[in-house]
């Protein structure tokens, strides 16, 4: 997913359903950027705190058990989601409202909606990353937030 959105060192990465914080820290740590890890199930923003630390990024991420449609987006440059289609589907309004145009949204296994995807990518487990488990394929997709 990181790849396929092009992050660097000045992305300021949100990850919306982060569970236990493996895209922020990624992003952190072998991309340069800045993270902020949402999730609604507090022992998981518990596994990621504590994994950002030995990881040796936790000046650079932080992670809040949050309400996603209370939450400020306007800080990304990039927003991940890992959620159901419904759901990504009724964020997409917030998501446009938030982010500046150019910020870039990437979603793994569902759209948002009727809103065609600028790039998708399907990753194998033949060659895939290390940090993606199971034998499953996995679908991402990519889209750019438009100008206003």
């Amino acid at each position: 997913m990181l790849h396929l959105a092009k992050v660097g060192p000045t992305d300021v990465v949100y990850d919306l359903g982060c569970g236990d914080g493996r895209i922020v820290i990624a992003a952190a740590g072998r991309f340069g950027a800045r993270g902020v890890g949402i999730d609604i199930d507090p022992r998981r923003i518990a596994e990621a705190n504590a994994a950002a630390r030995p990881a040796g990024v936790a000046g650079r991420v932080r992670f809040a058990v949050q309400d996603l449609f209370q939450t400020n987006f306007s800080e990304a440059s990039l927003v991940s989601l890992h959620l159901y289609p419904e759901l990504n589907a009724r964020l997409r309004p917030k998501l446009l409202a938030d982010l500046k145009p150019g910020s870039r949204i990437v979603s793994h296994q569902f759209g948002i909606g009727d809103w065609k995807p600028l790039a998708m990518k399907q990753v194998t487990p033949r060659d895939r990353e290390q940090w993606i488990t199971g034998d499953r394929d996995h679908l991402f997709h990519l889209w750019v937030v438009p100008p206003r």
